[in-house]
């Protein structure tokens, strides 16, 4: 007995002592290159030929340390905005988007908000922005006209806009801004709720509660719960949401990092609103973090049907720690784990690829968990839908139509012609009013990408290196002369495609978030897909493994 408690005292020394030395040699290299970089940047003060900002390079030092560790770990200095917003999703300013035009050279007015001061004042969308204070903006990138637009609570300011040819002036008081994660929920079917939510930030709950409650008392018997865009937020916020559909004591997420006080579980604490209504949760490959947490929560407890596409993969948590001069460091601390015990983590960000993306786990390499009935789930590539439905692929048109001041500025001139419109999801336009939109693009000049003839030529190209484009000559041109667009007869084509972004568009100018929340649930795959599911039990309870 003696010598075995010798050897394991023996054994266990030798452990101490080499996990010293790591430890020692890690500090070490700690302190060595400390070192280095503060006589590295002393040398460059006293020695380089211009006098260098302190604040800029070291800045820069300090966002290029935080780049080699992951997306999510930055650094905020003394009462940066972005940060308050994030955790609050509040912040003082006029309340509305801003868009670059690239033809006028300035920013836009893109969308006012509700009730904010911006639309108090009578600022409409496709406001060019003139003047602040004074200072023409012309030039100037959204991000610096942003900046001057938001200030302290209270302040007043001069805003110059010009509004077709003429120029009106606005003088605007800024205001707390605190924007709605809940945009709309209502009845969409007969006995059918729905819920979009398009972030986690402090109290939003309270406002799920509320729509979740109102939309029972209005009859709604099933729900559908968007989660989809939704790039997460607070983890508290995300374990009460998934407490109103699951009794009281449920472990929600936990979780786990290199220091104990970082590890936490999390669990619901609240009576629940509804443990029986049948859910579908909506996720795609915007859903993220806390999103994630809800989804893969309920998926795990067999409580809700997640549909759509894959969720991004986030499962890294961060905290928020002090550092000096009032700065800030948002910090990952660890990685959470949902109910069946897999983390959902898909990026490797300590392990680059050449290209310098971020590594992911191939599906045959994760591992199998299982949900509160016994169904297989796997961890390392974000939440898996159970019912999976994709987006309608769409011309390439589309992309460079919708992101055009050509199609920004018809939806102007659309609104100053037309005071009044069709109510959210019912916006159409009549074979006229499309004629005419096609008329107005075309001659305004629009231009689109056209991606068949960039890869026509780099195959033409490849051809040529290899020598076959001679014997392939007449072939090329006979393809080239078939994929010469025409524009409006594409306009014509795909004339429903067009018409969803329109009808977005327009609801968005008319009816604010909510609206264009509302019109888009018109010819959403997914939400269709649901109906289904709604109205057929026994499909339900089988894909939940009842």
């Amino acid at each position: 007995m003696k010598r075995l408690i010798y050897t394991f005292l023996l054994a266990f020394l030798c452990v101490l002592g080499t996990d010293a030395q790591k430890q020692s040699g890690h500090n070490a290299a700690i302190s060595r290159n400390l070192e280095i970089l503060n006589d590295i940047y002393k040398q460059l003060d006293i020695f380089y030929v211009d006098t260098l900002n302190a604040d800029t390079v070291i800045g820069w030092g300090i966002r290029s340390l935080l780049r080699q560790v992951d997306p999510f770990t930055d650094y905020y200095p003394q009462e940066d905005e972005e940060l308050r917003q994030m955790t609050t999703g509040k912040y003082a300013g006029i309340g509305s988007t801003i868009k670059y035009h690239r033809k006028e050279n300035r920013a836009v007015i893109s969308e006012p908000f509700e009730k904010s001061p911006s639309q108090h004042a009578g600022l409409k969308a496709g406001d060019v922005i003139m003047r602040v204070d004074g200072k023409d903006v012309k030039g100037w990138g959204t991000s610096k006209v942003t900046g001057v637009l938001r200030g302290e609570a209270g302040t007043t300011f001069e805003l110059v806009v010009r509004r077709g040819e003429e120029e009106k002036t606005f003088h605007i008081t800024r205001q707390t801004i605190q924007m709605p994660e809940v945009p709309y929920y209502g009845i969409i079917d007969k006995g059918i709720g729905y819920i979009c939510l398009t972030g986690f930030t402090d109290g939003v709950c309270k406002e799920v509660r509320q729509a979740l409650t109102e939309l029972k008392q209005q009859g709604a018997e099933r729900l559908v719960f968007d989660l989809r865009s939704n790039p997460g937020g607070s983890v508290n916020e995300a374990v009460d949401i998934v407490n109103l559909f699951v009794p009281k004591g449920r472990k929600v997420v936990y979780t786990r990092g290199k220091m104990k006080y970082t590890n936490r579980d999390y669990n619901t604490a609240s009576e629940p609103v509804d443990t029986l209504m049948p859910v579908v949760v909506l996720i795609d490959g915007g859903s993220a973090s806390a999103s994630e947490i809800v989804a893969g929560s309920l998926q795990d407890m067999d409580r809700a049907v997640v549909m759509g596409t894959r969720s991004y993969g986030k499962g890294l948590v961060q905290m928020v720690r002090d550092v000096p001069y009032d700065g800030h460091l948002k910090i990952t601390t660890g990685r959470y784990y949902i109910p069946s015990g897999r983390c959902i983590q898909a990026y490797d960000y300590r392990h680059l690829n050449a290209d310098g993306s971020a590594g992911t786990v191939s599906d045959s390499l994760t591992k199998v968990f299982h949900t509160a009935n016994g169904r297989e789930v796997r961890d390392g590539g974000g939440i898996k839908p159970d019912i999976e439905v994709k987006p309608d692929s769409l011309p390439t048109l589309i992309y460079d139509l919708v992101s055009s001041d050509e199609f920004f500025d018809w939806a102007t001139d659309y609104c100053s012609k037309h005071p009044e419109i069709a109510p959210a999801g019912e916006i159409k336009l009549t074979d006229e009013e499309y004629n005419q939109f096609v008329q107005y693009i075309t001659e305004a000049g629009f231009k689109y990408n056209r991606r068949s003839e960039e890869a026509l030529k780099l195959l033409r190209d490849l051809a040529k290196r290899e020598g076959y484009l001679e014997l392939a000559e007449q072939e090329f041109e006979a393809l080239n002369a078939k994929l010469t667009p025409n524009l409006s007869t594409d306009l014509l084509r795909f004339r429903k495609d067009i018409e969803i972004y329109i009808a977005d568009e327009l609801a968005h100018r008319y009816y604010f978030n909510w609206g264009g929340v509302k019109q888009q649930l018109t010819e959403d795959p997914c939400l269709k897909r649901a109906k289904t599911l709604f109205s057929d039990d026994a499909e339900y309870n089988k894909i939940l493994g009842k």
